[in-house]
């Protein structure tokens, strides 16, 4: 059952929603949600609001919330100017859900806050996506999963997004077996800090300047490198690439899945770009890939070898669908069963924004907040 939409401004208080003995909110069916954004400030955080107003999703009222330097600053919303509060154990009384995304140690802190006053968390870093109870959601593979939440959902990693989400109908089709990724992660994965940097710095290489990196490790412009995530000693993967298998195997329900992963950084302001080669437990040709790609939700097919044209990251940006082309055989298997091809998707929305409110949507799909 979905709330109905409230005819009230976004801004207005709202009051609070009737509450079990357990101190968790019920919200009734007939009203709106009332919803806080913890990041808001940030770049997903701003994305956050727009898919919220693009999407027409219903609300009784928006909280903005965000670190003590941020507070008193105003973003507009549906023609308003909303007011920044500092995030604070208070902060989520009367909330009935909770888009989480600053940062891992934040979730960490406040998300069991946010569930104990009755909100769902949507939350968009790494804290939680690895916990068995917990969903890792990709609405167009396991949205089913999102009716077992104990009051978090997680959103995978953006490039976990970009890279698998294409490949579900494929797996449903003929068993993937064995995957490899190699990853093109523009500076938007950083957040805006990351993407202040690769424009200023940009500017200062044609101006002949020298800049020294403040928020990534390496120079940015004109370059690349591996991504700035800790390497593990034993295994040689960092930090992004695990996150990268890991999920993969938790989202599509495939423990034994064999994943590598290359994860970098590169000069792109905005929009991951994957490059993927699959091997399924059968046989399967390009022509049929690309037939289950052009029906596949949340995806776009790019693939036009006549004028060498494919998923850019250029044309990604700002797109909801994940673009997917150079489909073609690996032609180091032999056997036939193997596929590559090249994505690309815009991080900040459906690596991130986008999939939050579309885990969002189904929540409220699901009717009132579960104790």
């Amino acid at each position: 059952m979905r709330l109905k939409e409230s005819s009230s401004p976004a801004s207005a208080a709202a009051s609070p929603a009737p509450r079990t003995a357990a101190g968790k909110a019920k919200p009734a069916a007939a009203q709106a949600p009332v919803v806080a954004i913890v990041g808001a400030t940030g770049a997903v955080g701003v994305e956050l609001m727009r898919c919220l107003d693009v999407r027409k999703f219903p609300l009784r009222g928006l909280k903005l919330l965000a670190s003590a330097r941020s507070a008193g600053k105003t973003l507009p919303f549906k023609g308003e100017e909303l007011v920044v509060e500092e995030l604070a154990e208070e902060s989520f009384e009367g909330v009935d859900l909770a888009l989480f995304s600053a940062g891992a140690s934040v979730s960490r802190q406040y998300a069991p806050v946010a569930v104990g006053e009755g909100a769902v968390v949507v939350d968009n870093s790494s804290a939680f996506r690895m916990d068995p109870a917990v969903p890792l959601v990709i609405p167009e593979i396991n949205a089913g999963e999102i009716a077992r939440h104990k009051g978090v959902i997680a959103n995978p990693n953006c490039s976990a997004i970009v890279a698998i989400t294409p490949l579900w109908p494929v797996h449903q089709r003929n068993r993937i077996r064995r995957l490899s990724v190699a990853t093109y992660q523009a500076a938007s994965g950083g957040g805006a800090a990351a993407m202040d940097e690769l424009v200023q710095s940009t500017r200062a290489y044609i101006d002949g300047r020298d800049y020294e990196p403040r928020v990534l490790p390496h120079p940015y412009a004109f370059n690349l490198f591996s991504h700035n995530t800790a390497i593990d000693p034993e295994t040689g993967y960092n930090g992004e690439e695990t996150k990268v298998m890991n999920e993969t195997r938790k989202i599509f329900g495939d423990p034994d899945m064999r994943i590598g992963a290359t994860c970098v950084r590169v000069p792109v302001l905005r929009a991951h770009s994957v490059a993927v080669t699959f091997e399924c437990e059968r046989p399967i040709a390009p022509a049929e890939v690309r037939e289950l790609m052009r029906h596949a939700p949340g995806v776009r097919l790019v693939d036009d070898p006549e004028r060498n044209r494919f998923p850019m990251p250029r044309e990604a940006s700002g797109q909801d669908d994940i673009l997917v082309g150079r489909i073609r055989r690996d032609l180091s298997d032999p056997s036939g069963r193997s596929i590559a091809l090249f994505s690309a998707g815009d991080q900040l929305l459906k690596g991130a924004a986008l999939n939050a409110v579309q885990i969002a949507e189904r929540v409220l799909a699901l009717g009132p907040a579960r104790a």
